[in-house]
């Protein structure tokens, strides 16, 4: 299945369009009052209603009440409109000052600020950013994420795969997210619901005597969450794994410079 990915548009373009350079001038376009800020704005908004497939020149020219050849005077095509758009969500994202708290509440703080961007932006947890839009929301949510890790004694190399591997970490609990409530809507059943429905026939074919561990311990699990994944349970209990990891790594740290 093909994937969204960022700065897969002509590099030159996007970064006028996303620094704003002297370039891009947004008063082009037969339509007064039409800016590249209200194209993104009313593309935000057509994926986050309707998913970033809906996302199309021709329709988003539709919403706005324009021809599809007038937003190209805006944006050259939906590559450069996508790195657009995330960076505008980056922008908006709130920079909660957690300076002089303690590094596990600064780190969360982080995880839910990411958590709450894809709950906001559904369609931002499916796009790919391993070549992310490096524009003024990228650089300044890097900025401030960065501070979180800072001064922890971990290396400049350390506090990047740090935040890198706390990002993936969400981005996938999002997508998990939102596989679950893709699931319940098309079955237009809920996962207990499911799993009531389809256990005679599971009992079938799980035969406890050949399977004694899956069965028991798929089971427990099922019980606790009346699913077989609570995307909410996984995300609360990773989180914890993965501060957990980053505390072996920064013990490590300190016990290194502590060392005589």
């Amino acid at each position: 299945m093909a994937t969204e990915r960022t700065s897969s548009g002509d590099p030159a373009n996007t970064l006028r369009l996303l620094w704003r350079g002297a370039a891009t001038d947004q008063r082009r376009g037969p339509r007064r009052g039409l800016s590249i800020d209200a194209v993104v704005q009313a593309a935000t908004a057509l994926a986050d209603a309707e998913g970033l497939d809906a996302v199309t020149m021709r329709r988003l020219a539709k919403d706005l009440g324009v021809v599809p050849m007038t937003l190209y005077t805006y944006v050259p095509g939906k590559a450069e409109l996508l790195d657009l758009m995330l960076d505008a969500a980056y922008a908006r994202m709130p920079r909660a000052d957690t300076a002089g708290q303690p590094w596990r509440q600064r780190v969360t703080a982080i995880a839910e600020a990411n958590k709450a961007l894809f709950e906001r932006h559904p369609w931002a947890a499916a796009v790919s950013t391993l070549r992310p839009p490096l524009g003024p929301g990228q650089m300044a949510k890097y900025e401030h994420e960065l501070s979180g890790l800072d001064g922890l004694g971990l290396s400049d190399v350390e506090m990047d795969d740090c935040l890198t591997h706390l990002l993936t970490f969400v981005q996938s609990c999002a997508r998990a997210a939102a596989d679950a409530r893709a699931a319940q809507h098309d079955s237009a059943l809920n996962d207990q619901q499911w799993w009531e429905l389809n256990a005679p026939l599971l009992a079938r074919v799980l035969d406890e005597s050949v399977y004694p561990t899956a069965v028991r311990v798929g089971a427990a699990a099922g019980a606790a969450h009346n699913s077989a994944h609570d995307p909410a349970h996984a995300y609360t209990f990773g989180l914890h794994r993965v501060l957990d990891a980053f505390a072996t790594l920064i013990d490590r740290r300190d016990e290194a410079h502590s060392s005589p």
